[in-house]
C-alpha cells in the first residue's frame, strides 16, 4: 500500500495557521510601557490621584498604587506599573 499523499499533507499549513495566530495574539495584548515621558507619567498619576486608585502618601514621599498596595517613589515608575498592570487585567478579562 502506497504512503500517504504529500499532496493531501496540510500538518504544515496548520503549524503556519497556529504561529500566526498565536503572534497575533501577543500582539494584540502587547502595551507599550517603555515611552513614558514625564508628562505623560505626571498627568496619568493626576488622573489616578483624582480616581482614588493612587493615594499620595507625603510624609513617605511614595504614590501607593490601591488596587495592588504598591508603593512607587517615581511617578513615572507608577505610570509604567500601571499601564502593564492595566494591560494584564484586561488579557486575563478582569477589567478595571
Amino acid at each position: 500500500m502506497p504512503g500517504p499523499d504529500l499532496h493531501d499533507d496540510t500538518s504544515t499549513d496548520y503549524e503556519q495557521f497556529e504561529k500566526e495566530h498565536l503572534a497575533q495574539d501577543r500582539d494584540a495584548i502587547g502595551v507599550d510601557t517603555v515611552n513614558v515621558d514625564d508628562t505623560t507619567a505626571q498627568r496619568l498619576v493626576s488622573d489616578l490621584v483624582d480616581a482614588d486608585v493612587v493615594t499620595p502618601v507625603p510624609e513617605d514621599q511614595v504614590l501607593v498604587h490601591e488596587p495592588s498596595g504598591t508603593a512607587f517613589d517615581s511617578s513615572t515608575q507608577l505610570a509604567v506599573f500601571y499601564r502593564g498592570w492595566t494591560a494584564s487585567r484586561d488579557a486575563d478579562g478582569e477589567g478595571e
